[in-house]
């Protein structure tokens, strides 16, 4: 068996859908023989999780599956495994900068209140 991260993208659709559209991708940890069965095994989980609600104010939502959009294979799963990336370009390297430390200082300050 080898393992894999697949990204799974679902679009929600709240209301009549006259908003922005909103993509939900999803990584997810698959086991499979190869290539093949990992996409088989993705697809299913997207299938599977697909979804129908009303929100609290009862407006209907669904989650409807768009399509697995990559299979990456690990080579290796030990402490440090990089399971995904991604290049970002920003028009603004310092707001991006900045971007990225307050999201470090919100999960340290989760991470220190939940030592407490």
């Amino acid at each position: 068996m080898n393992w894999y991260v697949a990204k799974i993208v679902f679009r929600i659709v709240s209301g009549d859908g006259s908003h922005d559209a909103q993509f939900d991708e999803q990584l997810r940890l698959i086991s499979a023989d190869d290539d093949q069965q990992a996409f088989e095994k993705a697809n299913k989980i997207g299938c599977d999780n697909q979804d129908k609600f009303v929100n609290n104010q009862d407006q209907p939502v669904q989650w409807q599956f768009i399509d697995v959009a990559e299979i990456n294979q690990l080579n290796d799963l030990t402490d440090g495994t990089e399971l995904y990336y991604q290049i970002h370009e920003a028009p603004d390297a310092d707001l991006y900068v900045a971007w990225a430390h307050h999201k470090s200082a919100l999960l340290g300050a989760k991470s220190y209140q939940g030592s407490n």
